[in-house]
């Protein structure tokens, strides 16, 4: 029996990847949701350092979150991320992207 947030995520993920053939399509769906759909900019942690994560991206394997604090910038995979709390709105499309890639 599937549970209500795993139904939930399903239903996210037919709408990221629809349309879409192949994982590399299916990704760039995913990117369009988050781009659409998640909060940025917001602020975390990044190994005990606060920073802003100022866009979504695609990179060689997978979507990655654009860290900076000041003129600093690191990339990190979405699925890597720390998230705050609370967390931004449109976490969901993560944690959908996250169960897609599973």
């Amino acid at each position: 029996m599937v549970s209500k947030r795993a139904a939930a995520l399903d239903v996210l993920i037919e709408k990221a990847i629809v349309d879409a053939y192949g994982d590399d399509e299916q990704r760039v769906g995913f990117l369009t949701m988050l781009e659409e759909h998640l909060a940025v900019p917001f602020t975390t942690r990044l190994l005990g350092v606060e920073v802003t994560v100022t866009r979504i991206d695609l990179a060689v394997g997978g979507i990655v979150a654009i860290c900076t604090r000041g003129r600093t910038r690191q990339v990190i995979g979405i699925l890597d991320l720390p998230l705050p709390t609370p967390p931004p709105a449109g976490v969901e499309w993560i944690d959908a992207y996250r169960r897609w890639n599973g």
